[in-house]
């Protein structure tokens, strides 16, 4: 497969442009799935295939069957067969799905999404102990064996190519700037193996990031992967300050469109552990990152190093399976014997904070299930801050996810943090008086370094007035001054002045107050920082001036909207 592929005329070239109708074309060949009844297995062929129909094991005909797959293993086809009513029904058959779609031995047998929701969980359990001894992975290796076997070439081009990717994104980077980002889920344990093997390396540095949420089967197989890999460097990223329930309960749970617990519980975490690694060195991080996933990943490039896109600054992110689907990956774990996460055993079939906003009804149904404890735990804190908010039927709310829809900080006490109070002075020209939720101190003060430079010297001692200087030109462009105004419990007097655009400044400034009200450590402007300037430890917001390049990406909306998370989180209609 040595083509480019347009995606508009669905067809192969080996131009950069479609010579149809001139879109830029990928290195993505699209595949589907076949199936061949004689050998009961799945197929991968690229649609411009002209003998896809045709099963390279046996020399059968081959059936469409789908866009992708992933192997039921015997603990999830138990599962689905207790829930069908049928328990060890399909235990000598060859179970495959894709989503809810489940295809036994080739054959369609759906199970909608109302079967778990009306299912006991607590009943589903005791049979699922009661069958288990009953349960065999015999015929599942076999029919495996048989999936690898039929797919063979597939298998060898997706690690040829990988290997050719890998080696060539290196090529810039000595030995010790590579980074493997090491979650524990499938994706990121296939791109550690293809990374270590092509550059015959096993002493990569690998980062975990524990966001204190995992499942307890991803610890497990993280300490397991770090017995079985003994020579790779492997760093854990926890931030040990924060406490999720304590988080929830000041600005609120998760939501789909705001996970705030990304920044605070993983991206936050491992930026530290990059800057205490590299400081200021550009690195190379391989990351599990597939288009396939979601409709966000799949506008990322397979080399990625813009400041919008990167979560962490200072990194280039490099993707090899990229373009690998579902069945991609299982074909290359399974194929190259590999160890891997036990809760895709259990039918997970993403593996990442296990209470996310995100999973889908079927992974939270097997969280009821094999984490028990934990989900009534979850789902009582939800009912009760559904309360909080004024949600009239409040189990209703989090039993539906509707929850999960929430948006904005309606309700929440904390949502008063972003809002940005300041009437203007009355007796001075481009000077606003912003009202704070504490008194002026010299952590307040430092976020005004991103502007300039703090000239002591300058500032009137009697009104414990600081002047901020251009730090190019040394003229003055910001007085700040503790005050006193009525209605504020404590304010602070900001005039700009030799400026061209004063609004604009005053925007930026607005988001530093709004910073100081509103900062609850989610450590995304640690992660935003390109010179590892930003720090936050205990209750402290600090920039460090030597480590300042005045570039304002901090205090501007692009790459920070609102100027704070908390804006996104706690912003009310």
């Amino acid at each position: 497969m040595n083509g480019l592929w347009c995606k508009i005329c669905n067809s192969e070239t080996p131009k950069e442009k479609c010579e149809i109708c001139g879109a830029k074309t990928e290195a993505d060949m699209p595949v589907e799935v076949y199936w061949c009844d004689n050998c009961i297995t799945p197929i991968i062929r690229e649609v411009n295939s002209i003998d896809k129909e045709v099963c390279p094991h046996c020399g059968g005909e081959a059936r469409h069957l789908g866009a992708d797959l992933r192997p039921v293993f015997p603990e999830e086809r138990l599962l689905v067969e207790i829930l069908f009513g049928k328990p060890l029904e399909y235990i000598n058959k060859s179970v495959w799905v894709s989503n809810n779609r489940y295809f036994i031995d080739g054959k369609l047998k759906a199970l909608p999404l109302k079967t778990f929701e009306k299912a006991d969980a607590d009943k589903i359990a005791q049979q699922l102990l009661k069958y288990k001894q009953k349960n065999s992975y015999e015929h599942f290796n076999k029919s495996i064996k048989t999936f690898v076997k039929a797919n063979k070439n597939r298998l060898d081009y997706l690690q040829s190519e990988a290997f050719s990717f890998i080696n060539s994104a290196v090529e810039k980077y000595p030995p010790e700037n590579i980074v493997i980002s090491f979650s524990g889920g499938k994706d990121s344990t296939v791109t550690a193996d293809l990374v270590v093997r092509a550059l015959s390396n096993p002493s990569i540095v690998h980062i975990f990031g524990d966001t204190t949420l995992e499942f307890p089967l991803t610890m497990e197989y993280a300490k397991r992967f770090r017995t079985e890999n003994p020579m790779s460097i492997f760093k854990t990223a926890k931030n040990k300050e924060q406490d999720f329930y304590k988080v929830c309960e000041d600005i609120g749970p998760p939501a789909r469109m705001m996970r705030w617990c990304c920044y605070m519980f993983k991206t936050g975490p491992i930026t530290r552990v990059l800057n205490n690694m590299y400081n200021n060195v550009n690195i190379l991080t391989f990351y599990g990152i597939r288009k396939s996933e979601s409709v966000s990943r799949s506008k990322y490039k397979r080399i990625e190093d813009d400041a919008e896109t990167i979560k962490i600054q200072r990194q280039t992110v490099a993707s090899p399976i990229f373009f690998w689907k579902d069945i991609d990956i299982w074909l290359y774990l399974l194929g190259e014997d590999l160890d891997f996460n036990d809760a895709y055993r259990l039918g997970y079939d993403r593996v990442g904070c296990w209470c996310c906003p995100n999973n889908s009804t079927r992974a939270q149904f097997l969280s009821k299930i094999y984490m028990p404890e934990q989900s009534k735990k979850w789902r009582q804190f939800l009912v009760e801050f559904s309360k909080s908010i004024g949600k009239l039927d409040a189990e209703v709310y989090v039993d539906t996810g509707k929850w999960r829809a929430r948006q904005g900080g309606n309700g929440v006490v904390a949502a008063e943090d972003v809002k940005i109070h300041f009437t203007n002075c009355t007796t001075e020209n481009n000077a606003k008086v912003y009202r704070l939720n504490k008194p002026v101190t010299d952590e307040l003060i430092d976020m005004f370094i991103p502007f300039g430079n703090q000239h002591s010297e300058l500032g009137r001692k009697l009104i414990n007035e600081k002047i901020i200087v251009d730090a190019k030109t040394n003229i003055p462009i910001i007085s700040i001054q503790p005050f006193e105004q009525d209605g504020y419990e404590n304010a602070v007097k900001i005039k700009t002045m030799n400026v061209k655009k004063h609004d604009v400044l005053q925007r930026m400034i607005g988001y530093q107050i709004k910073k100081y009200n509103a900062c609850r450590k989610c450590l995304k402007c640690e992660s935003l920082c390109k010179y590892g300037a930003i720090s936050i430890s205990g209750e402290r917001y600090t920039i460090d001036e030597k480590k300042c390049k005045k570039c304002k990406m901090c205090v501007t909306a692009k790459y920070l909207e609102g100027g704070c998370m908390m804006e996104k989180f706690l912003k009310t209609k």
